[in-house]
């Protein structure tokens, strides 16, 4: 039987893996992601922003995608993530909509920053107030009921 931390770095190995298979076939960044349940890599992913031309096809979403395929689910809260990276803040964002309670990565934002993946401008922008922000976000008022007829909705699907 392995012990834990075998584990770990054998899943993590993996990661490492689909970042490497991505990087070199020019998928996009140097970013892979495995993710686990009960001892079985349900989905795993890397970076593929640039080959699908799609900003939100980071390792850890494509992972997370093929996972919540694979149980047939939206919450993955029995599972663990493991990526070459910290989760910048829409895979954060992500992983906690996901109900994902564990992760494990090797590289930290730093690290990333130094090779020209700097996602400190966002975590900054996140903090700041609306009308401070760099994008224009701007509330406007329409009527609708559309809120009212998700409450009263009786077939809805929670999440």
């Amino acid at each position: 039987m392995m012990d834990n931390n075998h584990l770990i770095n054998s899943y993590m190995q993996c990661a490492f893996e689909e970042a490497s298979f991505g990087m070199k076939n020019n998928h996009g960044g140097p970013f892979g992601a495995v993710i686990v349940c009960e001892g079985e890599i349900i989905g795993k992913g890397h970076n593929m922003v640039t080959s699908t031309n799609d900003p939100t096809a980071h390792a850890e979403i494509v992972a997370i995608r093929e996972a919540c395929e694979t149980k047939k689910k939206f919450h993955l809260h029995d599972a663990i993530l493991y990526a070459t990276c910290e989760p910048c803040p829409m895979c954060l964002a992500a992983i906690y909509w996901a109900n994902i309670k564990t992760v494990f990565f090797c590289y930290d934002r730093n690290d990333a920053a130094t090779i020209g993946f700097d996602d400190n401008f966002i975590y900054k922008e996140i903090s700041m107030p609306m009308n401070q922000r760099d994008v224009k976000m701007t509330k406007i008022s329409l009527p609708n009921d559309l809120f009212d007829e998700w409450m009263q909705k009786q077939d809805k699907i929670a999440y």
